[in-house]
């Protein structure tokens, strides 16, 4: 295991331009699984590459283990990493395709099928070492990517989108099983995605990004119930954080905090709105409402909420329902920055 900082770490493509990577200081915790979340764009896989060492960073300095490692070569970094692609030989078989860094590297022959055999037990694909690619299912393939990886006994484990080609039914099963393997393992391991349900059921911790910037870094629920602005606000939830504004301020509040007041606790503290409902969506267990807060301050702001299917309550397009937040959910932000503020609302 080893802990991977980036100090000031900056990647500049052209000059004149945004930085792709924009001075990120980093630090992971040692056999953590920390990933990389942002929108395409926000610099996510150029950092991943830079600590791969398949980028060279403009300035600034990677740190493995202790180690200096900002222009050694990837083989000297005792890194592995996945890809999106999962970049497999056509022409070989999965067992061929497992050994072939060890071959690379002139290991014998029986100490590299032992080896192989020893990743293909962990990840459950002993009965698939005979096959060529084209036999494989995408998440047998992936697999075999993983164990390809792992072979190597690595002190650092980087993950490039891994999932994102196979389909939702297989990609959940996939991410559970890649989740449990990691911590099998303990081996740190930094993982790309722009896919926030994989950040928040997979990351031990989560570093979002935007723009080549770090914009919060913590624990799931660190940046999904106290985001740092409103950029990761509204990124992470689905729906995203309400936000409505007031002279100076921003105030956000998420779905499932905004609730018909007969569902809330009936705290004297409880900020009151009149929600103008127009339309919902079913999703089974739960339903979406859409509409406007009506009159007060935050009047014509538009506004989601997320209440169980099994609220027996049913609503008329155009009609005004009494809705209300606990103030304790509340966040406020600065409405010229975005920056969260430690103002309250009154």
């Amino acid at each position: 295991m080893a802990i991977v900082e980036t100090r000031q770490l900056t990647k500049s493509y052209k000059k004149g331009q945004a930085n792709a990577v924009d001075a990120v200081d980093l630090v992971s915790k040692e056999g953590e699984f920390l990933v990389l979340l942002g929108p395409s764009g926000s610099g996510k896989t150029t950092l991943l590459r830079m600590i791969a060492g398949l980028e060279e960073p403009t300035s600034g300095d990677i740190l493995i283990g202790g180690n200096v490692v900002t222009h050694l070569s990837p083989r000297e970094r005792r890194i592995a990493m996945v890809f999106q692609s999962y970049a497999l030989y056509p022409h070989l078989s999965a067992l061929d395709n497992i050994c072939f860094p060890l071959k690379a590297a002139k290991m014998p022959k029986a100490e590299r099928l032992k080896k192989a055999d020893w990743a293909a037990a962990m990840l459950g694909i002993q009965h698939l070492l005979s096959r060529k690619p084209r036999e494989l299912s995408g998440g047998e393939r992936q697999r075999v990517a993983v164990a390809r990886a792992i072979v190597r006994e690595p002190q650092l484990f980087l993950l490039d989108e891994p999932l994102s080609n196979l389909d939702a039914k297989l990609r959940a099963t996939a991410r559970e099983e890649l989740e449990q393997f990691q911590k099998r393992i303990g081996t740190t391991a930094l993982y790309v995605t722009h896919d926030q349900v994989e950040a928040m059921a997979m990351g031990d911790r989560v570093v979002v990004m935007s723009k080549g910037v770090v914009q919060q870094i913590g624990t799931p629920a660190e940046v999904y119930d106290d985001p740092a602005n409103t950029f990761v606000a509204t990124f992470l939830g689905s729906p995203p954080m309400n936000l409505v504004e007031t002279e100076a301020l921003t105030v956000g509040f998420r779905p499932e905090h905004f609730l018909p007041h007969a569902e809330t606790s009936k705290a004297s503290g409880d900020l009151g709105l009149s929600f103008k409902f127009t339309h919902e969506e079913y999703l089974g267990a739960e339903r979406i409402l859409y509409g406007k807060l009506d009159g007060g301050r935050f009047g014509g702001a538009t506004a989601v909420s997320r209440v169980p299917s099994t609220l027996p309550q049913r609503y008329q397009s155009g009609a005004v329902y009494p809705f209300s937040v606990a103030r304790e959910r509340l966040r406020v932000f600065d409405r010229a920055s975005g920056a969260r503020s430690p103002a309250m609302l009154t």
